[in-house]
């Protein structure tokens, strides 16, 4: 197997994991929360949006890939990072501007992920992905995806609920 295929493998296997994982267990437990808490812990998994400035070691230690990929990495997650910290304390303030400050999110995280991905392939990066970028690329981003959905998920279920409860 090819180290290519080998990343898209492991991300559709996480992905149906983490998927069956939030049904059993994330979803029982959000149902259980408030609007505000739920969405809270769902942003939360943004925070870890950081570990894209580990990309400059892997470029560093040989992982082939354009400076303009890199960077469109780093600014795509540290602008859904800086989004996710101001969502928090916009949650945790109770502000009228969490919920559009929530669809901006999802919508920069989709936009983000749909360019980041279709750019690696696009360019043959995903066969050279390796070390730390690999677990990423494995383990977070399907995540990451799997919390939007539930995001999503939440902002349609709960729409009628106040943010003050």
């Amino acid at each position: 197997m090819s180290a290519e295929a080998a990343i898209y493998l492991v991300q559709v296997l996480n992905l149906f994991a983490f998927v069956t994982i939030a049904v059993w267990f994330v979803v029982p437990r959000l149902r259980n929360l408030s609007r505000v808490n739920a969405l809270m812990a769902l942003v939360a998994v943004h925070l870890g949006r950081t570990l894209c400035l580990q990309i400059y070691s892997s470029q560093d230690a040989g992982m082939k890939m354009v400076d303009a990929f890199r960077d469109h990495v780093v600014i795509g997650d540290l602008a859904g990072w800086a989004l996710a910290i101001v969502i928090l304390f916009s949650l945790r303030y109770r502000s009228r501007f969490s919920i559009p400050l929530i669809w901006l999110l999802v919508a920069e995280t989709m936009v983000d992920l749909g360019t980041g991905t279709l750019e690696a392939t696009r360019d043959g990066l995903m066969g050279s992905v390796n070390g730390t970028t690999w677990l990423i690329v494995a383990f977070y981003v399907p995540i990451m995806q799997v919390s939007l959905g539930l995001t999503v998920w939440q902002l349609l279920t709960k729409r009628g609920e106040s943010l003050t409860h």
